[in-house]
């Protein structure tokens, strides 16, 4: 049975529903399977064995502050260890995905669509129920699967600490 819990987060000035538990630091990352940019299937942490992953959730590339974040994310990935992988995922589509990265010229992250059946969002608490978006939140995932950093936004047009992000996933090398 998936958690649901209500109120904890916003949405166009109302409270919803958010489906998942909260994870924290020391919690063993779940496995969770997405789609990429042609709809294949992809597993968040079988596909990236042996590295160290930041998974942002985003609500939707299609936003200010989604796009911001998603930009962010790909210029700081081309400075980082290849032994860091990132993942941004939201709900959107594939193909607007797609669309998305080459008119944005994202190219040093991987983007994954959570839009088939929102594993991701409900194994990490962040699906709306509501929307059937993802609040946003960020995650570093150590090499052998322990969660090391996570952060849920209180507020979804609030932005993750970088800094914070960038520093966890450095320290988990």
């Amino acid at each position: 049975m998936i958690t649901e819990r209500f109120g904890i987060v916003k949405f166009r000035g109302q409270a919803v529903t958010v489906l998942g538990p909260d994870l924290k630091p020391g919690d063993v990352a779940p496995e969770f399977s997405v789609q990429t940019l042609d709809w294949s299937p992809y597993n968040g942490l079988a596909n990236t064995p042996g590295k160290v992953r930041i998974i942002a959730a985003v609500p939707s590339l299609d936003t200010e502050v989604c796009d911001r974040e998603t930009r962010r994310f790909n210029q700081e990935a081309a400075a980082l260890n290849k032994d860091i992988a990132i993942l941004v995922i939201s709900t959107d589509l594939p193909f607007a995905q797609k669309r998305w990265c080459g008119t944005a010229g994202v190219d040093q992250v991987t983007v994954l669509s959570d839009h088939m059946g929102a594993d991701f969002g409900t194994k990490y608490g962040c699906l709306i129920k509501e929307a059937r978006i993802l609040r946003r939140a960020a995650f570093v995932v150590d090499r052998v699967g322990k969660i090391t950093y996570s952060a849920y936004m209180p507020a979804l047009g609030e932005e993750p600490n970088y800094a914070e992000v960038l520093a966890a996933a450095q320290a988990a090398l």
